[in-house]
């Protein structure tokens, strides 16, 4: 019986040598400021060292209540920790098991990759506390914590599950006699065992599954389909397979999914073709293929809030490839897009981005009454994203068109401008700052 087995210095290294946890340093548990942190502190260190009363954790500065609470909760605790891992061990960014962790100049720990990005896209503030860091932050590695994770890991990952042959459950799905809750059920595990797993993914599709699948698409039961079209998501997160996908006929399948009378089944079908876009082959057979982008503009007219937002980002991810921008405009997606974007949503703004990268895009926008001031809204309201791509459109209606510029220079943009050009965002500023170039070039 007994807790796990830890290396035989650990006692005396979460007792007596400083652990810094979240980018706190923390010597003796008691002497945290409040209670609360106290009692988070020692659920923290008796989730890593479940025999607590061995490790004589107990300090006489604790009140009553705080070790009530350890006490109510130390049976539920051991066994809630054997598959999950504390939240201290996440990044606040990424909310994943950090595997690199770093302090920031304030104080915060994050996961190395994680808080890079962040800064690579131009930002220079904590992204917990929002004070200003310097244009270079160091970024200093969090040797405690990271052994304290890859202790954890060492003694509580639990035991791999045996996976099901991806023969016999494909079996179950071809078979004419299998009825339909063996095949959903058959779905539910190929898609419980292939969701992270690159290794069985690899097996179903060299095991012939993806035909199989996409027949379970084409299937008139929502419920199945759904499933069949999940799993083909799994399927497509490797990009080996995202070719091989679209050579097997998945985008036939997808886009009469699109058509069908699941809400459910028409987001997967959006995002399925978003995932197949990531490889730009794939960008222009699906903008090729007849109704693809028309199913996905008529999603965006028609569909609720999901639906409408992950075609939206399917035709993002196509339309970065430049022919398919003018298959969307001649599809009707410009006005469509105005009001969405209106509405609130800015992935929708974010397509309009790149539509206005092409004479025809551009012509569809001068024609909505309005356009300008919805864009001038984003500016003012949107987030940093949503603002650099109402910037990008404008810069991009402005710089092909003298009526645009002046009705831009009307609604105030140019002062507007004037303060982005100061913004922590390094896309912003720049966006920013090629607008007043173009606005006042013009004037």
């Amino acid at each position: 019986m007994g807790g796990p087995k830890y290396p035989s210095n650990f006692k005396s290294y979460v007792n007596h040598s400083p652990v810094n946890i979240k980018g706190i340093m923390v010597t003796e548990v008691a002497f945290i400021p409040t209670s609360q942190a106290r009692v988070l502190s020692l659920r923290f260190i008796s989730s890593v060292c479940p025999t607590r009363k061995d490790q004589n954790l107990k300090n006489p500065l604790l009140s009553w209540k705080e070790e009530s609470i350890l006490e109510r909760e130390g049976g539920r605790s051991e066994l809630r920790m054997a598959t999950q891992f504390p939240d201290d061990f996440k990044c606040p960014i990424s909310l994943e098991i950090m595997s690199d962790p770093v302090i920031l100049s304030s104080g915060h720990t994050f996961d190395r990759s994680s808080i890079q990005r962040w800064l690579d896209s131009g930002h220079r503030t904590c992204p917990i506390t929002k004070l200003p860091l310097s244009e270079h932050p160091s970024l200093i590695p969090n040797h405690a914590l990271r052994s304290l994770i890859s202790n954890y890991t060492l003694v509580s990952a639990p035991k791999p599950q045996p996976h099901p042959e991806p023969q016999t459950l494909i079996a179950t799905l071809t078979s004419p006699s299998s009825p339909l809750h063996s095949k959903l059920h058959s779905l539910d595990q190929l898609n419980q065992f292939s969701k992270r797993n690159p290794a069985f993914r690899r097996r179903l599709t060299e095991s012939g599954a993806v035909s199989a699948v996409l027949n379970c698409v084409g299937s008139e039961d929502s419920s199945l389909q759904e499933k069949a079209l999940s799993l083909l998501l799994n399927l497509s997160l490797d990009d080996d397979n995202k070719v091989g996908l679209v050579a097997e006929g998945a985008i036939g399948r997808i886009v009469a999914a699109l058509h069908g009378r699941s809400p459910d089944c028409r987001a997967v079908a959006a995002t399925m073709l978003t995932s197949l876009a990531v490889v730009e082959v794939n960008r222009a057979t699906i903008g090729t293929y007849p109704y693809a982008i028309r199913a996905l503009v008529s999603l965006l007219r028609d569909g609720k809030g999901r639906e409408k937002k992950e075609a939206a980002t399917a035709l993002y991810a196509i339309c970065s490839f430049p022919d398919n921008r003018r298959r969307a405009v001649e599809c009707g997606a410009v006005p469509i897009l105005i009001r969405i974007a209106d509405s609130g949503l800015e992935r929708a703004v974010e397509v309009l981005g790149l539509l206005a990268k092409c004479k025809e895009g551009r012509e569809e926008m001068e024609k909505f009454n309005g356009c300008v001031k919805i864009l001038v809204r984003v500016l003012r309201n949107g987030s940093s994203r949503g603002v650099q791509y109402a910037l990008m459109t404008l810069n991009s209606l402005c710089s092909n068109g003298d009526g645009m510029c002046l009705e831009t220079m009307k609604e105030g943009v140019l002062e507007i401008c004037m303060g982005l050009v100061e913004d922590d965002n390094e896309k912003v500023r720049r966006n920013a700052s090629s607008l007043v170039q173009t606005l006042q070039g013009k004037h």
